[in-house]
């Protein structure tokens, strides 16, 4: 379950990344990067679409979000009778990963360092 959507989310993750415009941002602030991809703007915006999104996985969605929140805030904060609420903390969480596995690809690359040396 923890894969729905994964491609779709790592492409909106890669759309940033690979855009030129957002080159000297990575650079500076890439301990930022989940916050400016994935917490400053909506992933999906309107119930009808969020709830299309979600599709017959929402109660699936649902407990991994309530799993995640207990795990790492002690209670469950998310709104889950707005399915845009539930949409976009699904892809924040998702994003986590996505963003932990670009970091590690860059320290591997050796690329993380020179990043910190250069900032």
């Amino acid at each position: 379950m923890t894969q729905y959507k994964y491609d779709e989310i790592k492409a909106h993750f890669d759309d940033f990344v690979n855009d030129k415009n957002n080159e000297s941002f990575i650079k500076d602030n890439l301990d930022d990067l989940h916050h400016e991809i994935f917490n400053t703007d909506f992933y999906i915006i309107g119930r009808k679409q969020a709830s299309d999104w979600l599709g017959d996985q929402v109660f699936n969605i649902i407990n991994f979000i309530k799993e995640y929140e207990n795990d790492n805030f002690g209670s469950v904060n998310t709104d889950f009778s707005e399915p845009e609420a539930v949409v976009n903390m699904y892809v924040y969480i998702i994003g986590e990963e996505i963003v932990s596995d670009y970091r590690n690809q860059l320290e591997d690359e050796g690329v993380i360092n020179s990043i910190r040396i250069e900032a």
